[in-house]
């Protein structure tokens, strides 16, 4: 992809698992500016970064609260969150499009981050419950002896000690949502709103691909994806191996 990303249409087609000749860097300069990757960037960053961080801030608190305290339907409650994992968002898109169209969020980055974030809580809450229940009591108990409250024992005990966690779930949630082409299909209409994976569909014609550019729009879209997981990595490896070992 990188190797025809810097070639052009004609010798993508004569030799194309060959290293290029001459790097035709004007390749992403077209896709940058002219075909509008930038803009499609930016979309896709915002929805993106909204999406994760409110499926952070919101399953972190209600996997506390199912972890770390008992209260009458604590168990029914986990169970709903649980229910989400079993039915694909896509079964749903028909009543979800008409709810969204009900509520005047069609074409809207609000109709992109309310379906991503609904959807990825579920497994959210599912994986940070359980990090949160391996904690000691202890810790909580101290730091209630200190002085602390419950939005500080949360904020400033539990979570930074679920941070591989956290690590895990954003890496997970950002490449869904980074990659997900069925949504902004749905639900975007307007060329200025639409995501990478969408844009990258003006270089497919009826008749006639632009492959050097549309190799060139993928190398970009990679790049975001490639930084979050190098940035996170450790986090994310400690998360998956997470009492892999024991003693």
């Amino acid at each position: 992809m990188v190797s025809n990303s810097v070639k052009t249409g004609q010798e993508i087609f004569a030799n194309p698992f060959s290293l290029p000749s001459s790097f035709v860097w004007d390749n992403y300069g077209y896709v940058w500016s002219i075909a509008s990757f930038n803009a499609y960037l930016k979309n896709s960053v915002l929805v993106t970064a909204v999406s994760v961080f409110l499926v952070l801030a919101v399953s972190s608190a209600a996997a506390f609260a199912l972890a770390r305290y008992r209260f009458t339907g604590n168990t029914f409650l986990y169970l709903f969150f649980l229910s989400g994992l079993m039915l694909p968002i896509r079964l749903g898109i028909i009543p979800l499009f008409i709810l969204m169209k009900n509520l005047n969020l069609l074409d809207t980055y609000a109709s992109l981050i309310l379906t991503y974030t609904a959807s990825a809580i579920p497994f959210a809450v599912f994986i940070l419950t359980g990090f949160f229940k391996a904690l000691p009591k202890e810790l909580e108990f101290a730091a209630r002896i200190d002085g602390c409250n419950e939005y500080r024992i949360y904020y400033q005990i539990m979570l930074p000690l679920v941070r591989p966690a956290l690590a895990t779930v954003a890496i997970f949630n950002f490449v869904q949502t980074w990659n997900d082409f069925f949504i902004p299909l749905v639900f975007i209409s307007s060329d200025h709103l639409k995501t990478v994976p969408l844009g990258m569909t003006n270089f497919f014609g009826q008749y006639q691909t632009d492959w050097n550019y549309l190799f060139a729009g993928l190398t970009l879209a990679t790049l975001p994806t490639l930084i979050m997981y190098l940035f996170m990595s450790k986090q994310f490896i400690k998360g998956l191996t997470a009492g892999a070992v024991k003693g």
